[in-house]
């Protein structure tokens, strides 16, 4: 069966490039924020079995947001999404538990292999 993903990006054109990526590819699209309280909100509510997430979002930050998940879920699938620019973030992000780290710009397969190889680790 396919997982359920939360998508968490503040800009709504990536959200809508990794929705259609995502559904293409036969995955469950449960939900969407543009922030990383929004993000912790609708986790706590839906209970995806994924989260892709933004780590640069206005609110909370991708990294505050990836803390708080980790803490109401510590087995949470998380894989968070970023710029190059944002290189510093990566390790703080593991080190919190991340699944994966793509790297903004990112070709949609990147994202689509990310989710199936997390769902695929996760049972």
């Amino acid at each position: 069966m396919a997982p359920t993903v939360l998508i968490v990006d503040d800009i709504g054109m990536m959200r809508g490039i990794i929705r259609k990526a995502l559904e293409e590819a036969g995955i469950n699209i449960i939900g969407e924020a543009p922030n990383g309280s929004e993000a912790v909100r609708l986790y706590t509510q839906l209970r995806p079995q994924m989260v892709i997430m933004d780590i640069t979002m206005p609110v909370m930050n991708g990294i505050e947001a990836l803390r708080r998940i980790k803490a109401y879920n510590p087995g949470a699938i998380v894989i968070m999404c970023s710029s190059m620019s944002q290189q510093r973030y990566i390790m703080k992000a593991i080190q919190l538990g991340a699944r994966d780290f793509i790297v903004k710009p990112f070709k949609t397969q990147r994202i689509v292999s990310a989710v199936q190889k997390a769902a695929g680790g996760n049972g």
